[in-house]
C-alpha cells in the first residue's frame, strides 16, 4: 500500500507532478473529486504513473475523479 502525505497525495508522487498540481492550486486529494481525469492529465508534468498514483489514492479513500460529462 502506498503511503500518503498529510494532504492525501501519494508520498511517491514525482516532483514534476507535485509542482504541476501546486501551480494549479491542487494540494489536497479531495480536490480531485471536482476534476475530471482529462483536466488533470492536461497539466504539464502529469504522466501516466502520476495519474495512476492519484487514482489509487482516491480509491483508497472511497473517492474518484469527477465524471467528464
Amino acid at each position: 500500500m502506498a503511503s500518503k502525505s498529510d494532504s492525501g497525495l501519494p508520498a511517491g508522487l514525482a516532483a514534476p507532478a507535485r509542482r504541476a498540481l501546486a501551480q494549479a492550486g491542487h494540494t489536497r486529494i479531495e480536490q480531485f473529486t471536482k476534476l475530471s481525469e482529462s483536466e488533470v492529465r492536461q497539466l504539464h508534468g502529469m504522466g501516466p504513473k502520476a495519474m495512476d498514483q492519484i487514482r489509487v489514492a482516491l480509491a483508497g479513500q472511497g473517492l474518484s475523479f469527477a465524471s467528464s460529462d
